[in-house]
C-alpha cells in the first residue's frame, strides 16, 4: 500500500565528483501538489520567500535570471511544473526536478553541479523552504547576499542530515 506524504523530509543524497565539479545531490519530499512547489521553486515570489529575490526570471529556456546574492546567468532547462535548471555564474548549475507523488504530494530532486569546495547551505534553505509551503515564509530568503549566499555561515546547512 502507498502511503501519503505526511511529513515533509529533506533527504542528503551522496555527492558526485565529475572533474573539477562536485555534483550535491537531495531528494525533498513534500506534501503539496506540484503545482504550489512548482511557484516556490520557479517564479520571482516563490523564490523570494525562501531563496533569493528573483531581480531577473524569463521562465523560458535560454532566459535570464539574476539571483540577488547568489549571481547572475541563463535558466538551461525549462519544463512547465516539471524542470526548472539555472546555471548561475560562480555559483555553478542548479536543477529541480519535480515528480507528482503518490498518490498526492510532491517529490523533489535536487542537484547543485559546483566547482571548489565550498558546502553551499542547501539543508538550511530547503528548511526555509519548507516553512515557506506552510505559509510561515520570513519574507525574501537570503536577501541581498550575505551570509550562506557569499558562502559565509555555511556551519549551519554543510553536511549532517
Amino acid at each position: 500500500m502507498i502511503r501519503p506524504i505526511d511529513r515533509p523530509s529533506i533527504d542528503e543524497g551522496d555527492t558526485e565528483h565529475r572533474g573539477d565539479a562536485r555534483v550535491l545531490h537531495y531528494l525533498l519530499r513534500l506534501p503539496q501538489p506540484v503545482a504550489e512547489v512548482w511557484t516556490a521553486l520557479a517564479t520571482p515570489e516563490g523564490l523570494r520567500g525562501w531563496l533569493a529575490a528573483a531581480d531577473v526570471l524569463e521562465p523560458r529556456l535560454g532566459g535570464d535570471v539574476t539571483l540577488r546574492g547568489l549571481g547572475s546567468g541563463r535558466i538551461t532547462a525549462w519544463d512547465v511544473e516539471r524542470v526548472a535548471e539555472y546555471s548561475l555564474e560562480g555559483h555553478g548549475r542548479v536543477r529541480f526536478h519535480l515528480e507528482p507523488g503518490t498518490p498526492d504530494g510532491t517529490t523533489v530532486r535536487f542537484t547543485h553541479e559546483v566547482e571548489g569546495e565550498r558546502e553551499p547551505p542547501w539543508r538550511a534553505r530547503f528548511e526555509r523552504l519548507l516553512k515557506a509551503l506552510e505559509g510561515e515564509g520570513e519574507g525574501e530568503g537570503e536577501g541581498a547576499g550575505e551570509g550562506e549566499a557569499s558562502g559565509e555561515g555555511e556551519g549551519e546547512g554543510a553536511g549532517g542530515g
